[in-house]
């Protein structure tokens, strides 16, 4: 007899009551553990690594959320390991979200190749904060469609 038990869901209570109305929740139940990983694969490790900005979001002690851009040259965000994340910035001292950081906080990033519309995800909890930037334990990983997303292309000014 197995005593395996089946993978807990990636997705949160309110997501699980969303997909119920809409009469998707056997669906996604199925399809969320495929996708959704508690880890990065090596493919989205280097993807994070050659990025110029990512979008962060998380929220203030008061439970407001906040979004704003975290950037630097590629290779200011690095992944030591699949299970983590660091990032040798900080958004702006003007940006709100600065505010946000703290060890423990729940964040999330969003990494966007402009100029051919790959998207990856990235949710976890805010583990070290120094004044070089921080590191994120990984929680979920996940691509992300690009439909929505118009080609661009980048440079610094």
């Amino acid at each position: 007899m197995s005593d395996a038990r089946p993978a807990p869901s990636p997705w949160h209570p309110g997501e699980q009551e969303m997909q119920r109305r809409a009469g998707s929740q056997q669906r996604m139940a199925a399809t969320g553990p495929r996708v959704i990983r508690d880890h990065m694969p090596e493919q989205h490790r280097d993807f994070f690594r050659q990025l110029p900005f990512m979008v962060m979001a998380a929220v203030d002690e008061a439970g407001r959320p906040w979004a704003g851009i975290v950037e630097g040259r590629p290779g200011f965000a690095g992944s030591p390991d699949p299970r983590s994340l660091r990032i040798n910035a900080q958004p702006s001292p003007a940006d709100p979200l600065r505010d946000c950081l703290r060890p423990g906080a729940a964040v999330g990033l969003l990494g966007i190749e402009l100029h051919t519309r790959r998207r990856n995800r990235m949710n976890g909890e805010l583990t070290a904060l120094d004044d070089d930037g921080f590191t994120i334990a990984v929680g979920q990983s996940f691509g992300n469609c690009p439909k929505y997303i118009q080609l661009r292309e980048f440079e610094f000014a």
